[in-house]
């Protein structure tokens, strides 16, 4: 008899572990990364944060040439047949938006992390409010009216963390610009991603030619290397053959970098099968469990602790993440039974 693997609800639970897992083994290979090439004044962020992606771009061709996803294995269950997709040169054209957004998001988030790894998940903790803003600006989609409510308590938490208390006694904007900027950049790049991404899918012929999200995403991840590259060359152009040197020398900078730009790619494929098949409610509860889980192991890695206000303000502002996420669902849900 053919081997089926575990059930479903074992899998669903093994995926939720390695999702979590991917994610913190990928701040942490992330900043091993970024303290190989010298740190953030050292010039070579977005080389590194490049080549991180060039890694996710070898995984999906290595995919599509051995058709296969092991993905599943994570989950104890057989791999999935994955080919490659069948797409027109007008289907990647569509496609190039959400590279884009990919590319952005994921460059301006490794430059955020590597101005101070806590900080800079603090910031990303805020999406929500760029999510809110773009959508209403850009694409006429406003967040509900108890939504918005939520929008102060999350700025709020990040402003607060942002704060130091003196020997005075008194308080004072103190944090690292780097995380703060393209914390906030990031945010507003995967604000783009999503939507662009919903856009995206809702042409029923381009869904079906994916055949499923691990095409979509390796496609994704193609696009942004190759957004990335060029800019990497302008930037850090002078940088380029130390950085060689460097990956060709230093084990330890190949380590890191292989091994982030896989659990990048891992982690995000996970979420995306985790997501998927469970409800809002979970999802939402998930995604702020991931966020506080990868900041306390952060910390353990670096030998960096918050302060109390970062930890006020991590607590306020990802507790405000959790209420906008489920704050329709639980009104929604009153106004249901009032009205039945």
């Amino acid at each position: 008899m053919a081997f089926k693997g575990a059930p479903d609800s074992v899998a669903l639970l093994l995926f939720f572990v390695f999702w979590y897992a991917g994610n913190m083994k990928y701040n942490e290979y992330n900043t091993g990364s970024l303290n190989a090439v010298g740190g953030k004044f050292a010039g070579m962020t977005m080389s590194v944060a490049t080549m991180q992606l060039g890694v996710c771009a070898v995984y999906a061709f290595l995919v599509w040439i051995l058709k296969t996803n092991p993905a599943n294995l994570f989950g104890l269950q057989m791999p999935k047949r994955q080919d490659i997709p069948s797409l027109t040169f007008s289907d990647i054209m569509k496609t190039i938006p959400v590279g884009l957004c990919s590319a952005g998001a994921h460059a301006c988030t490794v430059f955020a992390l590597g101005g101070d790894p806590l900080f800079g998940q603090i910031v990303k903790s805020g999406e929500p409010v760029l999510a809110a803003l773009v959508n209403t600006v850009f694409y006429k989609s406003p967040p509900t009216f108890y939504k918005t409510l939520c929008l102060p308590i999350i700025v709020g938490g990040v402003a607060f963390a942002s704060l130091k208390k003196g020997d005075d006694g008194s308080y004072s904007l103190k944090f690292d610009q780097t995380a703060l900027v393209f914390g906030m950049i990031a945010n507003t790049f995967a604000a783009f991603k999503g939507s662009e991404n919903k856009k995206l899918l809702s042409d029923p012929k381009i869904k079906e030619k994916f055949n499923g999200v691990g095409n979509q995403f390796a496609v994704t991840q193609i696009i942004a290397f190759l957004i990335c590259l060029p800019i990497m060359f302008a930037t850090e152009g002078d940088k380029v053959v130390e950085f060689t040197d460097k990956i060709m020398m230093d084990k330890t900078l190949q380590f890191n970098l292989v091994l982030s730009g896989l659990c990048f790619y891992l982690y995000n494929e996970l979420a995306t099968m985790t997501l998927k098949v469970t409800g809002p409610v979970t999802a939402s509860v998930a995604n702020t469990a991931k966020r506080v889980i990868v900041m306390v192991y952060m910390a353990a890695v670096t030998g960096k602790s918050l302060t109390d206000e970062q930890k006020i303000g991590a607590g306020v502002a990802i507790s405000g993440v959790l209420l906008y996420s489920l704050i329709d669902d639980i009104l929604g849900g009153k106004k249901k039974a009032k009205t039945s």
